[in-house]
C-alpha cells in the first residue's frame, strides 16, 4: 500500500486521535462517529489496504489485532457481557479507509443483522 491514509497520519501523529492502546504492532483509538458506547478502531501499524491484501506473512499481525481486542474488552469491563468486532472489506462491505481495521463495539446489546436493534431469535 503506497497511498497515505488518515490512519497512517494517526500512526505518525500528524493528526490527533484519542488513543486507548498502543504497542509496537497495533494502535487503537476511539471512533469519531461511535455506533456504541465503546467504539474503537484497532489498526495494524503495518499498512494493509483490504482483507483481500492479507497474505500468510500478515497472519501474526492480523491475529494480534484480536489479541488487542480481548485486552481492551477486559480493561473496559465488557468481556463478560460481550462485544462485537467487525472488519469491512471494500465499498460494498462498508470500508471507507483503505488500511485494515477492526471496529470494536461494546456497551450495548447488538442486533443481528447488524443494522437491527434486536438480537435474532
Amino acid at each position: 500500500m503506497s497511498e497515505e491514509t488518515i490512519f497512517s497520519k494517526i500512526i505518525n501523529r500528524e493528526i490527533p486521535a484519542e488513543i486507548v492502546y498502543e504497542d509496537e504492532h497495533a494502535l487503537a483509538f476511539k471512533d469519531i462517529n461511535p455506533q456504541a458506547p465503546f467504539h474503537v478502531l484497532i489498526i495494524p501499524k503495518t499498512p494493509i489496504a483490504t482483507i483481500n491484501d492479507i497474505t500468510d506473512e500478515h497472519a501474526a499481525t492480523v491475529g494480534h489485532l484480536y489479541v488487542v481486542a480481548a485486552k481492551l474488552a477486559k480493561e473496559q469491563g465488557v468481556a463478560d457481557e460481550g462485544y462485537r468486532v467487525v472488519m469491512n472489506c471494500n465499498d460494498h462491505g462498508g470500508q471507507t479507509v483503505y488500511h485494515i481495521h477492526l471496529h470494536m463495539l461494546a456497551g450495548k446489546e447488538m442486533g443481528w443483522p447488524p443494522y437491527q436493534d434486536k438480537k435474532k431469535v
